[in-house]
């Protein structure tokens, strides 16, 4: 199998090497809008580095994996299934709910599979958290707590163009609780805050959020977002339920310490970013869009999914500058 990778950034890289592992793969080609990058990931990982993105979809190519930037995913998924290349693509499918939709119209009834990078799905403490759930032994569920804090924030100009806070990190708590639940999220109550470096403000983000979630069968959730947590990257979902309850991200490297006296937890070092936290997920995701590409099948996170998740995104944006609840329904176009 033949596997174009377009991007060769920090997740491009990552993805290579990934790549490289898969033993159904029998060639990796990396394009990037930078030449050198590309060529430098190929010589660590033993690709085929080629000059320009165009070159990448000219090489015989049996799928493509999109790690770009975001304005460039939505023109690379629509190349690719124009080509009847399956397409794995990091999130977002685009910078706009427009731009997703317009993309979301241009597959459909392609019959090209494409896969989104929400890797949570992947993660197997997540999987775990769908099995409590799915399974009914946490009984019927009223409560999910989810958190995403980022050890220290993005560059400036990453922040002008990522969309806000909602968009660009809390998409991944909107997309796990709905994949875990298996139920959709209807209406949002969303606040955020600045506290910290000037730039968030300036290009009218927060770099502190939460966000009080309804889904459809009246459970709660709620979803807290940072940019500034120095004592590690700290990822988490609490599944609280009528029997039981269980905890995701909440181990030896977890971020987050007991303060309850005579506990030593815990005990491992925190994880520094989310190629650590989520190593065994990224490789999980890819493997699984290789056996996609190989034997076919339904994609584990569909462009619908990511559609959705975005949705709920917009929802939170409306609600934190309108100071008021939104339905989801209000922002469905």
């Amino acid at each position: 199998m033949k596997i174009g990778l377009a991007g060769a950034g920090r997740i491009g890289a990552m993805h290579a090497e990934v790549l490289a592992r898969i033993d159904e793969i029998a060639e990796v080609v990396i394009a990037d809008v930078v030449a050198d990058r590309a060529q430098e990931v190929a010589a660590k990982t033993e690709g085929v580095a080629v000059e320009t993105v165009e070159a990448l979809f000219d090489s015989g190519l049996d799928a493509v994996v999109i790690a770009a930037a975001t304005d460039a995913h939505a023109p690379l998924i629509t190349k690719a299934v124009s080509r009847g290349m399956p397409v794995f693509c990091e999130k977002p499918v685009a910078s706009d709910t427009a731009g997703t939709l317009h993309v979301v119209r241009a597959v459909e009834g392609s019959g090209v599979p494409v896969q989104i990078g929400f890797q949570r799905r992947f993660d197997p403490g997540y999987r775990q958290a769908r099995e409590a759930v799915q399974s009914g032994r946490l009984g019927w569920i009223h409560t999910l707590r989810s958190c995403t804090l980022d050890v220290a924030p993005p560059p400036a100009d990453y922040v002008a163009r990522s969309g806000g806070i909602y968009r660009d990190c809390a998409v991944h708590d909107f997309d796990s609780i709905r994949w875990v639940t298996g139920r959709e999220i209807v209406s949002v109550y969303a606040v955020g805050a600045n506290r910290g470096a000037a730039f968030f403000a300036e290009h009218d983000d927060v770099d502190a959020a939460s966000a009080l979630l309804t889904l459809d069968d009246e459970t709660l959730a709620v979803v807290s977002c940072s940019r500034y947590n120095e004592a590690g990257y700290d990822v988490r979902l609490e599944v609280l339920g009528e029997k039981a309850s269980i905890a995701v991200g909440l181990d030896e490297n977890s971020a987050v310490t007991s303060a309850e006296p005579g506990t030593d937890f815990p005990s491992g070092v925190p994880h520094p970013a989310f190629p650590q936290r989520f190593a065994a997920a990224y490789e999980a995701e890819l493997r699984a869009f290789v056996s996609l590409v190989e034997h076919g099948g339904d994609s584990e996170c569909t462009l619908l999914d990511a559609l959705q998740a975005f949705y709920v995104a917009e929802a939170c944006e409306v609600s934190r500058r309108q100071n008021r609840a939104v339905s989801v329904a209000e922002v469905v176009q």
